[in-house]
């Protein structure tokens, strides 16, 4: 394992499930163990803020890059990025470790995922802190169907056709077009008639108040080395994953978990998202459940990174004390 310039962060690569996983770790080895699985288009080092937390805390933060980023390999098959390819992946992980059971942090696609571990899993999972993407039972038809009658101007659907987004992102440096994506603020990523979500997406002149230059820059560095192709891919087997998961159709997620909803994100409301946590609907499918809504954006964990360590903190010590107290 080597250590980062900055310190404390290991970085080292595990052989897990047919493919190469690259993971950073910080805090105790022999601490309490909390996977963060980050999201599009993230790294690792999305959760920079809170494995700092995490550490500090006496927790053995772990944050893999998913198959298709950064330095964990790139399945050359689209088919490769299904919901089964990575709660499978993050299973092998946990096995790699002899770990067996863990908390989880996730955003985003890592959400989307960590509800599936739990689900599929719920035996590895202690407990588990979704942000931005809550649970959404299998429904009776797959979301791509809902999607289509948006039209082609939602992004969901400019991704589907391989090498569409592709072409179109190659326009740009890496860099812009992450700062296009980290700089979203809009309700609903729908672009014009015949325009490309790539060009419709605008990219500040100025630094995001949020992440430095030095930071754009390393994950930069990262996508121009494997390209987009593989995080793009998660979109394009959206339907296949609703077809995988058909036996898992009714089931309740049992694990205890805590749901933070930023208010300005992606589809609040136009996706019906508050609606759907706020009524009753998000714990009616995940009984043992918290909610927290917070001020913030889409990449919530960087924007309000205090905020969200307090919150994930004080979420896990619930789980150390009652440990203590047994």
């Amino acid at each position: 394992m080597e250590a980062e310039a900055a310190g404390e962060v290991k970085h080292w690569t595990a052989d897990v499930n047919g493919i190469s996983l690259h993971v950073a770790e910080r805090g105790p080895a022999d601490g309490p163990a909390v996977l963060l699985i980050h999201g599009f288009p993230e790294l690792w080092l999305s959760w920079r803020h809170q494995m700092a937390a995490l550490a500090a805390r006496g927790f053995r933060a772990l944050a893999p890059d998913l198959r298709g980023f950064g330095d964990s390999s790139v399945p050359a098959d689209p088919d490769a990025y299904s919901v089964f390819h990575i709660v499978g992946d993050l299973v092998a992980l946990l096995d790699h470790l002899r770990l067996s059971k863990v908390f989880v942090v996730a955003h985003d696609w890592g959400a989307y995922m960590a509800w599936y571990l739990c689900l599929f899993r719920p035996d590895r999972v202690r407990a588990a802190v979704a942000l931005g993407i809550p649970y959404f039972p299998r429904g009776p038809r797959s979301a791509m169907e809902s999607f289509a009658a948006v039209g082609d101007g939602f992004y969901i659907n400019q991704f589907q056709e391989p090498g569409r987004a592709e072409r179109s992102f190659a326009r740009y440096d890496v860099a812009t077009v992450l700062k296009k994506f980290y700089s979203i603020e809009i309700e609903e990523v729908i672009a014009p008639p015949g325009v490309e979500i790539i060009d419709f997406l605008e990219a500040p002149s100025s630094p995001l108040p949020w992440m430095t230059e030095e930071e754009l820059g390393r994950y930069a560095e990262k996508f121009q080395k494997t390209g987009f192709t593989g995080p793009l891919n998660y979109y394009r087997v959206m339907g296949t994953n609703w077809r995988l998961t058909a036996p898992w159709s009714g089931a309740k997620i049992t694990v205890p978990a805590k749901f933070i909803l930023p208010k300005n994100d992606l589809g609040f409301q136009s996706m019906g998202t508050e609606k759907y946590v706020m009524s009753g609907g998000l714990k009616s499918n995940v009984p043992d459940l918290e909610v927290s809504v917070i001020e913030g954006h889409h990449f919530i964990q960087q924007e309000q990174a205090e905020r969200v360590n307090a919150e994930i903190l004080s979420f896990l010590d619930k789980f150390s004390s009652e440990e203590a107290s047994a």
